[in-house]
């Protein structure tokens, strides 16, 4: 296998997550504390928990949270789920499986980047980018431009990292009929859905809607629980599913059996936990919104559909690297700079910065990035 190349954001984030003061770029809402998750489950359940015996699990998952896995989708059952140690083991899983060299690929730009460097390790890739003149909107017909008779998947993601787009139902429906006619797998990256202000108008899943779909999801993010590793990918194609769970014997084999109990209770008590984190996002969007309205002349921001992530465009004279680099050296605060997001593909937009408003605490940081920015105003 070739080698692969430095993944840049969790480079970045390995020297700063943790140094800096105030995180203003994290993807995940709020966490939890285990207390606080089992004091969410059924008495029943919390005794299978602190009682649990601590050998391997099933490849596949442990059935009771393939099964609640499923009571999310609108059509699936617990044989249709895959579970996986995270979400990029899933990423890393499907493309290992669905490609192969000679084949094709279509990714939209910007990305996280697994998204395009595994597909561009095995094969030949295509980026199409959003437009953010458009909503960052993806548009269909330069993915039906891009196809060619080997192209095999095209990977979306939705509610978009790191703009926080949501693609309007018309077009997705169109891009899974246009993939239908063509016969291409589509990998859409759903892990921030259901998550976003009120009024987010979240897509159907693709495992629903689609029998080549493959939907991955995961409980870092809209649910706010990385800390239990726990990904999954569910889809119609139960021969894909088997040939991904015998890579999983080359990968993490299973996941940890503590981290599937607690993620069974998690997701039993989804409704509690998706309403607090929306209720983060809603008490924090307008603070975005009057930290950018007082410097009008250094920021460009568009209001994210959904997750709890944005992507404002930086208007200073030295560029957004430089920014986000005072920020963290200076006042400890912590931002993505476009630069993360590059890819290799194609042209993405610069002088753009990732902010995230899913945590609590984030007038801290908003107080610091003022500050930082009246002292370089001097």
């Amino acid at each position: 296998m070739p080698a692969l190349p430095d993944f840049r954001l969790e480079t970045h984030f390995a020297k700063w997550e943790f140094s800096a003061r105030h995180h203003m770029t994290a993807s995940d809402a709020e966490s939890v504390s285990l207390a606080d998750l089992l004091g969410m489950a059924s008495d029943e359940d919390r005794a299978a928990f602190q009682n649990m015996w601590l050998g391997y699990t099933e490849t596949w998952g442990e059935p009771a949270l393939r099964a609640e896995i499923a009571a999310t989708y609108a059509a699936q059952s617990a044989d249709d789920i895959l579970c996986f140690a995270g979400a990029s083991e899933g990423i890393f899983a499907a493309n290992s499986v669905l490609l192969e060299r000679g084949d094709h690929a279509i990714v939209v730009t910007p990305n996280y980047q697994s998204h395009e460097t595994l597909p561009s390790m095995i094969c030949e890739a295509t980026g199409v980018p959003l437009d953010p003149q458009d909503g960052w909107s993806l548009d269909i017909d330069r993915i039906a431009v891009a196809i060619r008779p080997n192209t095999r998947l095209v990977t979306i993601n939705f509610p978009h990292n790191p703009t926080g787009a949501i693609l309007p139902l018309d077009r997705y429906r169109a891009l899974i009929e246009l993939c239908r006619k063509h016969g291409i797998w589509i990998l859409h990256d759903e892990i921030f859905n259901g998550l976003g202000p009120s009024g987010a108008a979240h897509l159907p899943f693709i495992a629903d809607e689609y029998e080549r779909g493959l939907s991955l999801g995961v409980m870092s993010k809209s649910y706010g629980l990385p800390g239990l590793r726990i990904g999954w990918i569910a889809c119609q194609d139960r021969d894909v599913l088997s040939r991904m769970e015998r890579m999983k014997h080359y990968l993490s084999i299973c996941n940890s059996g503590p981290s599937e109990h607690l993620a069974r209770i998690a997701l039993k008590a989804r409704d509690r936990l998706l309403a607090r984190n929306n209720a983060i996002v809603d008490e924090n969007l307008p603070k975005w919104d009057a930290f950018f309205a007082r410097h009008p002349d250094l920021f460009e921001w568009q209001r994210p559909q959904g997750s709890c992530m944005g992507y404002p465009r930086y208007l200073g004279p030295e560029g957004v690297e430089e920014f986000a680099r005072r920020l963290v050296e200076e006042s400890g605060v912590l931002v993505l700079p476009s630069t993360i997001y590059r890819s290799e593909l194609g042209e993405t937009p610069q002088n753009r910065f990732r902010i995230g408003f899913g945590r609590t605490g984030l007038d801290a940081g908003l107080a610091a990035m003022d500050a930082n920015i009246m002292r370089n105003r001097e």
